[in-house]
């Protein structure tokens, strides 16, 4: 590259591609620039505000011609705020944008043949309506520089609350649950929680609402062990409808961790119920469930379809969660084991067990290269999985984990994915040892934001 790069340069530019992160992506002879709210087809002005070696940094500060993708974001807020990375792109824009997001990886990192990926690759499940389809939200408590109560969310990489009652992505109950939450705090002096000073009582409002149900949940991350005049706020809250379950998060320590491990309900039930398809879930406050329940069905009904099940199987489900994916596949399978390290997310799977009555089902506590390791082990190698279904965190599967699953050779390996690096990087191993990639299907789980979940349909080949 012959032109050097310094911050507070600033340059016209046409945007080519989009980052990882949603993040506009522009090139000056062959040095990559990245704009957070660009996208490409915009002809944008920038302002250069960090200068790597080869990649750099820029501010947005006018888009001269937008992209023909380009729409108003329907929240103000939108750009200030750290929730929806790409309000800004069309919705069909963000699905291609998250297809191609997903193909890359598995072309680049993944090393798979490109006319492959392009023969396996289906649509993204999109959603028919991209607003309002989280049944969780976490909002911090605050003052803001005037001194006026508020919540909202956090700016993006900051700890700084942009106010928002109103969130396009959120439940449409939240107006109501913010507003009476901080009409009561008003009212009865109660401080927010200061993170600089540890001082304040109110750290969150929590709140879960039952889409297919409409049973709605509130509970308050407080820095103390007691919430004052809290028969006043049960009051307020008990007036929405749908309200079944008040309670109270202890979370005293100095951290940005959001919730403590202690929750007391003053009001009502410890749960609400809602659904995934068929099977009912009973969701607390600390309960892992996914925020999108309109498309975890579709997401879990894909893995079923891939895992293609008969009434035969033996199912392993790695990384179970509170049982979500296991007990939907219960349904169509002959037995299903489910692992998962959080000993409180497996007493919340067999709590659903129960609640629905399955019982081809069984849950082990510890973590899944481990457990599976030792089932193995234990069988003398001859341990029975037909289908092994995978849904790891982020940084995807432990190395242990993948070498244990190509000595039991399953027949099918079902992976579902919220990271599509870390799932090329696992795909590759699996490939290299005895498996083929015959399925990939991305599902928009977080529209408006730049992660995508997949599912991959894996089948072991057979020697002739």
């Amino acid at each position: 590259m012959t032109k050097t790069i310094n911050k507070n340069d600033e340059f016209e530019l046409k945007i080519d591609s989009m980052g990882t992160d949603g993040e506009g992506v522009a090139h000056i002879e062959g040095y990559a620039l990245f704009i957070k709210d660009a996208m490409p087809g915009d002809v944008v002005r920038i302002k250069i505000i960090k200068a790597k070696k080869n990649y750099g940094y820029g501010r947005l500060m006018e888009i001269i011609k937008p992209s023909k993708d380009r729409v108003e974001p329907v929240c103000k807020v939108a750009r200030q705020c750290g929730g929806c990375q790409i309000q800004h792109v069309s919705y069909q824009a963000q699905l291609e944008y998250k297809k191609n997001k997903i193909a890359n990886c598995l072309i680049r990192l993944g090393k798979f043949p490109e006319e492959q990926i392009e023969a396996i690759m289906e649509p993204v499940m999109g959603m028919e309506e991209p607003y309002h389809y989280r049944n969780k939200a976490q909002f911090p408590v605050g003052r803001n520089k005037d001194g006026e109560l508020v919540t909202g969310f956090y700016a993006s990489r900051t700890h700084s609350i942009i106010p928002v009652t109103n969130c396009a992505i959120q439940d449409k109950q939240n107006e109501e649950i913010l507003k009476q939450v901080l009409g009561f705090m008003k009212e009865n002096a109660i401080e927010p929680y200061d993170e600089t000073k540890h001082s304040g009582l109110i750290r969150h409002i929590l709140t879960r609402v039952g889409y297919y149900t409409g049973e709605i949940m509130v509970c308050l991350v407080i820095n103390g062990t007691s919430l004052p005049y809290q028969e006043k706020l049960i009051e307020k809250l008990t007036g929405i409808n749908g309200m079944k379950s008040i309670s109270i998060n202890i979370n005293k320590e100095k951290t940005n961790v959001i919730l403590g491990d202690k929750v007391k309900v003053i009001w009502g039930e410890g749960y609400i119920v809602d659904f995934i398809g068929t099977i009912k879930y009973q969701i607390s406050p600390l309960s892992f469930y996914q925020v999108n329940p309109l498309q975890t069905q579709k997401l879990y009904q894909t893995a079923l379809e891939y895992a293609a099940l008969t009434g035969n199987e033996i199912v392993w489900d790695l990384y179970c969660g509170i049982g979500t994916i296991s007990l939907f596949l219960a349904q169509q399978a002959k037995m299903v084991y489910g692992v998962e390290i959080v000993p409180e997310a497996i007493a919340d799977a067999n709590r659903n067990k129960e609640f629905n009555g399955i019982e081809n089902a069984e849950f082990f506590a510890g973590a899944s290269e481990i457990v599976l390791s030792e089932k193995y082990k234990e069988s003398n190698g001859k341990m029975s999985a037909d289908v092994i279904v995978i849904d790891p965190p982020r940084k995807g599967c432990d190395g242990v984990l993948l070498e244990t699953i190509i000595d039991i050779a399953p027949e099918k390996v079902v992976y579902v994915s919220c990271d599509p690096a870390t799932l090329a990087r696992d795909l590759r191993v699996l490939c290299d040892n005895g498996y083929e990639l015959k399925r990939v299907r991305g599902c928009d789980m977080f529209g408006h934001s730049g992660h995508v979940e997949t599912v991959v349909k894996l089948e072991r080949i057979r020697k002739e």
